[in-house]
C-alpha cells in the first residue's frame, strides 16, 4: 500500500477537534491498566463487552459521530490510528493483554483461538497482531472503534457494526472545507485515500468490496446529516440488540 500521508496531509476522521495522539493514548491508557493489574484480583466471572464498530469513507463525519455517541454511552472511542499504532508496537498490546489475563487467566488465549478459527483471514502475522490488538482493546473496556475493519474482526454478535455512508460530493465538500483547498484538489486526494482503503481490505481482509450483509444498521449521512442525530440513532439500536439502557442519554 503507498504511504499517502505527506500527500494528503488529512488525519483520517479528522473534524477539528484537538484530539490526543495515538502514541500519548496508547501510553496513557497503558499506564492506567498497569495501575489496574496491580490493584485487581483474578476475577471468577467473565462478563462480555459489547462494543460499537464504525466503519466508514473519509469524509463521513464519523468522528463526530464517535465523539457525541461517547457521551451517550460512556463508552471510549479508539480510531484507526489508535489501533494502527498499538498494531505496530506489540509491546502494548501484550501489556494490555497482560493485564486481562491477571484478571481472567487463559480467557484471552481462548478467545484470540476462537477468533483464528472462524475468520479466514488470518493469515499474516500483521492481521494476527491486528486481531489481538482490537480483542484486547474491546474485551479491556466497553469501546467505540472507528474504521480499521474492526468490524469484520470481533464476533458479530458481541458488536453493534455501523456503515456511515455519503455521497461523494459531500466527502469532497467536507474534505475540501477542512483542508482550505478547491474542490477539484479534494477530489483528487479522496480517490487516493479510497484507494489505499481499497488495497488495505484486500490485502487485509480479503474483500474486494464492502457488503451491506456486514452491518447491522446503514446510515446515509447526507440525509441525517447532523452527527448528535446519528449518534442517538446508533444508541437507541445499541440499546435494542443488548437490551442496555443509556439512562442519561443525550
Amino acid at each position: 500500500m503507498r504511504n499517502t500521508s505527506k500527500e494528503t496531509v488529512y488525519p483520517p476522521g479528522y473534524y477539528g477537534k484537538k484530539m490526543m495522539s495515538a502514541s500519548d493514548w496508547a501510553g496513557t491508557q497503558v499506564r492506567q491498566w498497569e495501575q489496574a493489574q496491580a490493584e485487581i484480583k483474578a476475577a471468577s466471572h467473565f462478563s462480555q463487552k459489547n462494543c460499537i464498530c464504525l466503519s466508514r469513507g473519509i469524509g463521513a463525519g464519523a468522528m463526530e459521530v464517535a465523539d457525541f455517541l461517547s457521551g451517550i454511552t460512556g463508552y471510549r472511542v479508539i480510531d484507526k490510528e489508535i489501533i494502527e499504532h498499538m498494531a505496530k508496537d506489540s509491546s502494548l498490546t501484550e501489556k494490555i493483554i497482560a493485564t486481562f489475563d491477571e484478571r481472567f487467566p487463559g480467557k484471552m488465549s481462548e478467545l484470540l483461538v476462537a477468533l483464528s478459527v472462524e475468520k479466514k483471514f488470518f493469515k499474516t502475522d500483521y492481521v494476527k497482531q491486528l486481531a489481538k490488538t482490537v480483542t484486547a482493546l474491546a474485551h479491556t473496556e466497553p469501546t467505540i472503534f472507528v474504521g480499521r475493519g474492526t468490524h469484520l474482526i470481533l464476533p458479530r454478535h458481541t458488536i453493534l457494526s455501523v456503515q456511515l455512508v455519503c455521497s461523494k460530493k459531500h466527502r469532497i465538500e467536507k474534505l475540501a472545507n477542512t483542508l482550505g483547498i478547491g474542490n477539484s484538489e479534494a477530489e483528487e486526494k479522496l480517490n487516493i485515500i479510497d484507494d489505499d482503503h481499497h488495497e488495505f481490505f484486500k490485502k487485509v481482509f480479503l474483500r474486494e468490496k464492502i457488503s451491506p450483509d456486514e452491518f447491522d444498521l446503514v446510515v446515509h449521512m447526507d440525509h441525517i446529516a447532523q452527527g448528535q442525530q446519528v449518534a442517538q440513532i446508533i444508541a437507541s439500536a445499541f440499546e435494542q440488540k443488548f437490551q442496555v439502557n443509556f439512562k442519561h442519554k443525550k
